[in-house]
């Protein structure tokens, strides 16, 4: 059997060693092509396509008969088969270069997942060497042009993990060439360029390091809008760390990752289709999409699941199973997209806005991964193809109402009924053998008139386990009574809402109006509190055990808060709506709706106010409704508010929006003032921005500016969070102005305050005076709320004034109040702004005293960014008492926690100061790229205060390298942005250059 190789240009290696050759264009494409299908049947169409691109002639079958005939007497052993599809290369991996590579790559990735890095490395290297140039150079045959480009993707793969193998084993002297000359080819490819970082950063050179992540963010920025992702992100921060990055470059320790629900005991049947499924999704070409179509009720979910737990072992990185909910309200693909990146381990700032982008990431997380992801209940093609992995190893496994067949490629299985067989095992599972075995006719005729659904079968049957003393004659007795409705049965989406029908009607009157009455929520799971207000009477227990009996309402378990949740299959939520609707006024259900929604804002305003309050805007105490819960239970539920607000945050955020879009925008916003306050204390901004669009969008179609106004505040906040101080002082002063025209007294004097606190970072701090004085005189109460926030924000821009007596006699009133209120909080704050005060006064043991209580009062509260803040002032103030260790770490607690809750700013000057105590231990080569870094930050944001102090520091550490030129345009800059009388940036100037001195013996 000659050697063949498709790797490169077509070779034929006798085993002499003798080289040969097809004669003739089109022997050499039908080689090839069989080749690149190697051990699979070819298709004659295709084999058709690829030699005769631009038609074949009328002779083509026979003249294909001919080449093949050829071939096959050219070259002895070549065993060419014929079978009904096509014709079929055997091949044996060592006589192609082909499946040489890929067995090869095989055992690296076998090797790697061992823990041996070293032969890994081995595995990936020989299997590149197979590769003598582009797949298939000199032929031209655009049939193969997708298979040619996916086998460079698989050459870039077995690449990458390679170096990532070599990187693992200590080898990364000799990487930097080979890396450099791959990202000039692939200037887009992340994981090359955190490679390459790794090796430069272990030879030594941490510059070239940092210039290479410098180099991709811009290429990503410019032509694609996005930034590096988490990643290279996490390699850049060991590299400004100082430290080996290799730990965390991989994504691993999310995987294996099983999202699977449960695999039901009582499946019947099927395994004709699992075992079909199996082969479909398992034969490694490729990423193969298998899509099981069906009527509803069909069973395509249950089947879904279950092939996906058998073929586990096939997918050791996982399965993701993602609901789509395509039989009622399509999922946005942005809110899956998200779901899963967090999944995957993508968090915060790391999940872009677009969707494209979320789906590049996704894509990115699963690249050279096996893992098979089951897409539940497909709107569309579209929908579906947002979500395919982008490499060869992972599977895709698809449910849908619909064929699909948009969607090219993909394989498909259309459910049909039970059979009879089939349908009777499912109900004496679900009956109980021994009495269907007893009425076997009467069970027949159960079947029959449930039309083999499994779920019109699985409600008969629950109603029969149900009730064990119902004769099953009974029970067909009555399914037969349906004929007009059964009759139905043969148009698709009528079957399953038939067999709904059938269970509602057997239900007793309480547990149909439970039913119709937890039809009206539209949340993805509901949690008992949530029914017990919706049905409100003394059997509603019985009512909810009776409808779990009847599978038309499932139990998942106890959240961590205590309480019993439950799920409704979306069509059969669909059915209970239709009904609701049907036999019920449209008061009532409105009434229905509205207590619901008034216990989850009453739960929602008790637990927001044991937060603590850390987002800047009003929390308002009008249109809050009377508990319609048990203040026992309110208790239980809100032990931990923050767990209640975690548990409910994806419901409360879908009641946001489907209160908007009734029009009940005034409850919409009560519920999301209430519940920002977990999600900004948690820096969940995704869902804050979210939120606040949607409502703010509906408040503008309605003319409501009251509304719109607030929700434009709140979206305004977190652009200030994220350091865009020009847009979100733009944005306070146009809220500042509709407020005064709509007399919003409260809202606008917080408005205020938070543009006093953003002019101090833009360094503009006679207009920050001018705007926190004003809050505060807008202001009801000075002790508490906006009052309190303008206090501080009057000190801080004092200090920039030099007038640190006046802030001085401020911070004091504060810290007063503070002690007086009993927040902890409150008081944390007041400590912190007084001790700064006293550090500008030159009190430095003062200072230190009260900055030290402020951290100790923090630390007992969840407010993270209050801590952060007084952690940074410890820093500062230990610097200036010459304890340069404890200032170090009290600076680098802080970034930690900045980093944490996504407080760029304030991560970015304890990053600053850091570096300024590596100018003082002789790493000023390694402090300088981190602070230019710094700066480049500070200025897009337009920080001048920040900005200017950044460049002190990196005076000083050019300085101490020798680099006089830029030493000197550092300090002039600095000069040009410093302001007369600045007490908070001479101050601090002073504070960061003292880290800069040598360390004393």
């Amino acid at each position: 059997m000659p050697r063949f190789g498709v790797l490169g240009p077509l070779t034929i290696e006798s085993p002499h060693g003798r080289h040969t050759a097809p004669r003739g264009d089109h022997q050499r494409a039908l080689l090839a092509v069989l080749l690149l299908n190697a051990n699979s049947s070819v298709p004659v169409d295709a084999l058709v396509e690829a030699l005769w691109p631009e038609g074949p002639p009328k002779s083509y079958s026979s003249n294909l008969h001919t080449y093949v005939s050829r071939l096959r007497a050219r070259f002895e052993g070549l065993e060419i088969e014929r079978d009904p599809h096509g014709y079929r290369l055997a091949v044996e991996p060592g006589d192609l270069d082909l499946l040489s590579f890929r067995e090869a790559v095989a055992a690296g990735k076998a090797a790697a997942r061992a823990g041996d890095p070293a032969a890994a490395a081995g595995h990936y290297r020989r299997a590149l060497a197979e590769w003598r140039g582009p797949v298939l150079s000199g032929l031209s045959i655009p049939r193969l042009d997708a298979d040619v480009a996916r086998l460079e993707s698989e050459r870039l793969a077995a690449f990458e993990d390679c170096v990532d193998a070599e990187l693992s084993d200590g080898r990364h002297g000799e990487l930097t060439g080979e890396l450099q000359a791959m990202i000039t080819e692939h200037p887009l490819r992340e994981r090359l360029a955190a490679q390459l970082m790794i090796a430069l950063h272990r030879a030594g050179r941490q510059a070239d390091s940092l210039a290479v992540h410098r180099d991709l963010r811009a290429t990503l920025v410019e032509e694609l809008g996005v930034e590096p992702g988490a990643e290279v992100r996490r390699v850049l921060a060991a590299v400004l760390r100082g430290e080996d990055p290799v730990p965390s470059v991989r994504v691993a320790q999310v995987f294996p990752i099983c999202q699977l629900p449960p695999d039901i005991a009582d499946l019947a049947g099927r395994e004709g289709e699992i075992a079909q499924l199996s082969g479909l999704l398992g034969d490694g070409a490729g990423v193969p999409v298998a899509v099981i179509t069906g009527e509803p009720g069909a069973g395509k979910s249950t089947l879904a699941v279950s092939t996906a737990h058998r073929l586990r072992r096939s997918f050791p990185d996982g399965q993701l199973f993602v609901p789509l909910a395509g039989a009622s309200k399509t999922r946005e693909l942005a809110d899956v997209l998200g779901d899963l990146l967090r999944a995957l381990g993508v968090t915060g700032p790391a999940i872009p806005d677009d969707v494209e982008a979320r789906a590049a990431v996704y894509r990115g997380r699963l690249a050279d991964r096996r893992v098979l992801v089951v897409l539940d209940d497909a709107a569309g093609p579209d929908q579906v193809r947002a979500l395919l992995p982008g490499t060869p190893g992972s599977a895709v496994l698809v449910t849908s109402r619909l064929r699909l067949s948009g969607l090219a490629g993909a394989d498909r299985l259309h459910l049909a009924p039970l059979s009879g067989d089939e349908a009777m095992t499912l109900l004496a599972r679900l009956a109980g053998p021994d009495r269907v075995g007893a009425e076997r006719a009467d069970a027949e005729r159960i079947a029959k008139a449930c039309g083999n659904l499994p779920l019109a079968l699985r409600i008969a049957g629950s109603r029969l386990a149900m009730r064990p003393g119902l004769p099953l004659g009974k029970l067909a007795g009555r399914l037969e009574d349906e004929v007009s409705r059964l009759d139905e049965l043969q148009v698709s989406d009528l079957q399953v809402r038939g067999s709904i029908a059938l269970s509602y009607q057997a239900l007793s009157p309480a547990a149909r109006r439970a039913f119709r009455l937890i039809g009206r929520c539209r949340t993805h799971d509901l949690p008992a509190w949530a029914v017990s207000v919706l049905i409100d009477t003394e059997d509603a227990d019985e009512a909810i055990d009776e409808l779990v009996e009847a599978s038309l309402l499932q139990a998942t378990g106890l959240d961590p808060t205590g309480e019993q949740r439950f799920r409704v299959h979306d069509l059969v939520r669909v059915f209970a709506t239709e009904l609701g609707r049907e036999l019920e006024t449209h008061a009532e259900r409105v009434a229905t709706v509205t207590k619901v929604s008034d216990a989850a804002l009453c739960l929602a305003d008790t637990a927001a106010r044991r937060l603590p309050r850390t987002v800047p805007m009003p929390l308002s105490d009008q249109d809050v409704p009377a508990q319609p819960l048990s203040g026992e239970l309110v208790e239980r539920l809100l032990l931990d508010p923050g767990t209640w607000f975690a548990v409910e945050r994806a419901n409360l955020v879908a009641a946001v929006s489907s209160l908007c879009a009734v029009g009940w925008l005034r409850k919409a916003l009560r519920i999301l003032e209430r519940l920002s306050a977990y999600l900004y204390l948690h820096s969940h901004c995704t869902d804050m921005r979210t939120a606040y669009e949607t409502l703010r969008d509906a408040a503008r179609e309605a003319d409501d500016r009251h509304i719109a106004v607030i929700a434009e505040a709140n979206l305004t906040v977190l652009l200030h969070v994220r350091g865009e101080y020009e847009r979100a002082v733009e944005g306070y002063r146009e809220c500042s102005k509709e407020l005064a025209e709509l007399g919003d007294v409260s809202a606008r004097a917080w408005v205020e305050t938070n543009l006093a606190r953003c002019l101090v970072g833009l360094g503009r701090a006679g207009e920050s005076l001018h705007a926190a004085t004003q809050a505060r005189e807008l202001s009801t109460v000075e002790e508490t709320g906006p009052g309190a926030y303008a206090r501080h924000a009057e000190s801080a821009a004092l200090h920039r004034l030099g007038k640190v007596t006046e802030a001085l006699e401020i911070d004091r009133r504060s810290l007063a109040h503070a002690r007086e209120g009993g927040d902890e909080r409150q008081l944390g704050v007041a400590l912190q702004g007084l001790s700064w005060s006293l550090m500008l006064d030159g009190r430095e043991e003062e200072a230190l005293e009260k900055i030290e209580e402020s951290v100790r009062v923090l630390r007992r509260t969840t407010a993270k960014s209050a801590l952060a803040k007084s952690l940074r002032t410890q820093g500062a103030i230990l610097a200036g008492a010459g304890q340069r260790v404890g200032a170090v770490k009290a600076y680098e607690n802080a970034r930690r926690i900045a980093g944490a809750i996504e407080e760029r700013p304030r991560e970015l000057s304890c990053t600053r100061a850091i570096a300024a105590s590596w100018i003082g231990e002789g790493r000023a080569d390694r402090a300088i790229p981190v602070l230019r870094h710094c700066l480049d930050e500070f200025r897009a944001m337009g920080g001048k205060p920040a900005t200017g102090l950044t460049l002190h520091v990196l005076r000083r550490a050019y300085e101490a390298v020798g680099e006089t030129k830029a030493a000197e345009a550092a300090g002039e800059e600095a000069k040009r942005l410093e302001v007369p009388h600045d007490a908070n940036a001479s101050t601090l100037v002073r504070l960061l250059l003292s880290l800069t001195e040598p360390a004393p013996a």
